[in-house]
């Protein structure tokens, strides 16, 4: 039989195992606890449904953080301003964002948002998207979390911007955007008249890391030359988003009447801009000698409503502008 001190002393262990393991765990805790135990306080919403289930958001929200670029562009176009959002790292900010966003914070780059200045920021409605998943539950956790869908390849602009409108309950800032959109495509298209049927109009890009590209019909930019009914060089007359890995011996699939060549603003792909430019085979292309290529920026690769009419900019100044 155990005796009172025996039984005292068992207890006194068994707490003392007990206290270990809280401690233990304690301090095992990552940050998720202190996301977990935080929740933002919803009262006013209206449910929206996206890819990961549905979630009451705030009907007027105030402090949103999106969680890409091209979404961050889209709000603000629809009338609402993040007050942070993840950017691509490595890459400057475009230009035709420039004093746009002044006071949006950086939250990381768009595959490692930071989660804990998300969570100092206090966000009331997060706009995420599909390659987020693994981390929807910690963002949930801090704010009402929208995912939006955008695998690859994405959606279309279009089909992109009216999402993030319905979601943001701007179905009405989004008509006019596009109704401006369609009247400056019909205005183009009035402006070249029967060079719509002529005129090939090239797009190309080249990286340090993945050499010389072309755009496809269903690139953001190539829907736009599609929505005028402009021509495409041979090679670009698919349904797909890239034309990858083109070799400098068949740089010619970029050739055409114009070419629309985009330029990075990092160092690297300036270089690399460079070599091809001072290639043989570069100066061989028609477009080149017909001093028909235009070095645009970072906009024709881009989706948000900002990069298109910065698009339809550039092909009123070259096609229409320019003799």
């Amino acid at each position: 039989m155990l005796t009172s001190i025996s039984l005292r002393r068992l207890t006194h262990l068994m707490l003392l195992s007990i206290l270990t393991v809280i401690l233990v765990s304690a301090c095992n805790t990552t940050n998720d606890t202190s996301i977990t135990s935080y929740k933002q306080p919803v009262e006013d919403c209206r449910i929206v449904q996206h890819v990961m289930g549905s979630t009451c958001i705030p009907r007027n929200p105030q402090r949103v953080v999106t969680l890409r670029q091209d979404t961050l562009a889209n709000s603000l176009a629809l009338g609402i301003r993040p007050i942070a959002a993840a950017y691509v790292p490595g890459f400057p900010l475009p230009r035709y964002l420039q004093g746009k966003v002044d006071q949006v914070e950086s939250v990381g780059g768009l595959n490692s948002p930071d989660i804990e200045k998300i969570l100092r920021l206090k966000p009331d409605l997060i706009i995420s998207s599909s390659g987020l998943k693994g981390i929807y539950k910690q963002l949930s956790y801090i704010a009402p979390t929208v995912v939006l869908n955008i695998p690859f390849p994405p959606p279309t602009w279009k089909e992109q911007l009216e999402e993030l409108a319905t979601v943001l309950g701007k179905q009405e800032v989004n008509k006019q955007l596009m109704d401006e959109y369609w009247q400056r495509v019909e205005n183009l298209k009035q402006a070249l008249g029967n060079r719509l049927k002529t005129v090939e109009v090239s797009i190309a890009n080249t990286s340090s890391e993945y050499g010389i590209w072309s755009y496809g019909e269903k690139h953001f930019s190539g829907s736009v030359l599609q929505d005028i009914s402009l021509q495409r060089p041979k090679s670009q007359r698919r349904d797909i988003f890239y034309i990858e890995n083109i070799s400098k011996e068949k740089i010619f699939d970029i050739d055409g009447d114009v070419l629309f060549f985009v330029s990075w603003e990092r160092e690297d792909d300036k270089k690399t801009l460079e070599k091809l430019k001072q290639s043989p085979l570069w100066s061989q292309l028609e477009v080149f000698q017909k001093n028909k290529v235009y070095f645009v920026g970072g906009h024709w690769h881009s989706s948000d409503i900002f990069a298109i009419n910065a698009i339809l900019d550039d092909l009123e100044k070259y096609l229409v502008n320019t003799p």
